[in-house]
């Protein structure tokens, strides 16, 4: 693949979460009917609308390409690309009217993670990165912060009371210990802060391979780190730790 071909990929991409986006502004704050999936989540019209949108025109133009997306699953491809969506990470925000929700999109090539997009439509912030390339935040360079110290940093999570679910209240308590403050900008937004350098630490302990595809690539090329808690660069780790970069080791540290 030339970065040719990834600007192209990319480009492609960030067209696809920008339809996607539209799609969800569509039934965005008017209370659209609910339902739970069977592992009790719940989605929408507009998760579906919006994943079915992506996945045809992807078959459109890469009908080799792979294709694992939250609501429909996965569909192999005969070529060494992989698409992995999440039409709206955050769901429970969107449902609520609240805009902190996005749509994910993310492609792995040779299973490595190469691009990824996060389009949070109702905040109007698009950002975008693939390998080498940079990451973007609505067109100009994103970059992490440069907090160095546990006992300045801002750090966020998706809702604290998954960790007491898995068994890992006392990790938060610590890590949250050691920190300035703590907020529950969460799902894919609180990694999208990271990525622009809003705040400096964003940590889930339940993840699934489509809440992380595109956060790997976004936050790795503004400079910072994306891991699971093992500390490995993975978007099938289960969960998920983004940072600056500078502070990574000290909340693996404060973690165990």
């Amino acid at each position: 693949m030339t970065d040719s071909e990834l600007r192209d990929l990319l480009d492609f991409g960030v067209d696809l979460a920008w339809r996607a986006g539209k799609i969800t502004l569509e039934y965005f704050q008017t209370q659209p009917p609910i339902e739970r999936k069977s592992d009790q989540s719940v989605v929408t019209i507009a998760d579906r609308r919006a994943e079915e949108m992506i996945r045809e025109r992807i078959r459109s133009r890469f009908p080799d390409h792979g294709i694992i997306g939250e609501e429909y699953g996965a569909e192999p491809g005969s070529s060494r690309y992989t698409w992995i969506l999440d039409p709206i990470d955050g769901t429970q925000s969107f449902v609520h009217g609240v805009a902190f929700y996005g749509v994910l999109i993310g492609l792995e090539f040779e299973n490595e993670p190469v691009l990824g997009v996060v389009n949070c439509p109702a905040l109007d912030e698009m950002t975008y990165a693939a390998r080498g390339h940079g990451c973007y935040w609505n067109g100009r360079h994103a970059r992490v912060s440069e907090t160095a110290s546990l006992q300045d940093a801002t750090v966020s999570t998706s809702g604290a009371e998954y960790f007491e679910k898995v068994g890992r209240g006392p990790s938060w308590r610590n890590l949250i210990g050691q920190t300035a403050r703590h907020r529950t900008w969460g799902d894919c937004y609180g990694y999208v802060l990271v990525a622009t350098g809003r705040i400096d630490v964003m940590i889930d302990p339940i993840m699934n391979v489509w809440d992380c595809a595109p956060l790997l690539p976004i936050i790795a090329e503004a400079g910072g780190r994306f891991t699971d808690w093992k500390g490995d660069a993975t978007i099938r780790g289960g969960d998920s730790i983004g940072s600056n970069g500078r502070l990574h080791s000290a909340v693996l540290s404060a973690l165990q």
